[in-house]
């Protein structure tokens, strides 16, 4: 559930969305995981900065991992501890008090959730896509976004996948088939995307 109310229309009609970062890699393949999404966490904390500076909205969306009962604090709390492969990345991209956060059963951000509803209410309709992994629950969820025609963009070296390859196919997928841009971070920084791209940037 988001955790912030919404008092102004995001910045050039546009969210930063987090998918999966919040997670300890307990999950086969994880240990191959997890220095791609460490790299991947690194870009995202500096696209998290950018959005701050320009106000775009920032929405974690998380997977449960199989606990129903689970919530945003558990979900860090269990990230954060010793033996968790994944802390570093929640250490680094912990979610603040004003970000908004959801809570997703399935791969898709979309898929009963209540993103459908925060999006048109933060008057976004240009996304960022990162995270884990962009072969999985990133691709789901840039193909649900396309079906409601968001404009897309998943910069290459702010998502991370187990298999590099897996990860150029999902990104040539979004790419050629979702209209997606997919220019990494370093030659194309958020206020240009957003320039070059939302209809509403002001």
């Amino acid at each position: 559930m988001p955790t912030a109310e919404i008092d102004k229309p995001a910045f050039g009609a546009t969210a930063l969305l987090i998918i999966d970062m919040i997670n300890d890699l307990d999950f086969e393949d994880g240990a191959v995981l997890r220095a791609p999404a460490e790299a991947a966490a690194a870009k995202i904390a500096n696209l998290r900065d950018d959005a701050d500076r320009l106000g775009v909205p920032v929405v974690y969306i998380n997977d449960h991992f199989g606990q129903w009962h689970s919530e945003r604090s558990k979900l860090v709390t269990h990230g954060l501890r010793e033996e968790s492969h994944g802390r570093e990345l929640v250490r680094r991209l912990a979610p603040r008090d004003d970000d908004y956060f959801i809570i997703k059963p399935q791969f898709s951000g979309f898929y009963s959730t209540n993103l459908p509803v925060l999006l048109p209410k933060l008057g976004a309709t240009n996304l960022v896509l990162t995270g884990i992994a962009a072969d999985i629950c990133v691709l789901f969820t840039a193909a649900d976004a396309h079906m409601r025609d968001y404009r897309l963009w998943t910069p290459s070296d702010a998502v991370a996948s187990s298999d590099d390859r897996r990860k150029s196919w999902a990104l040539r997928l979004m790419q050629h088939s979702m209209d997606a841009e997919t220019r990494p971070t370093e030659t194309l920084p958020l206020d240009r995307w957003i320039r070059e791209r939302a209809p509403k940037f002001a």
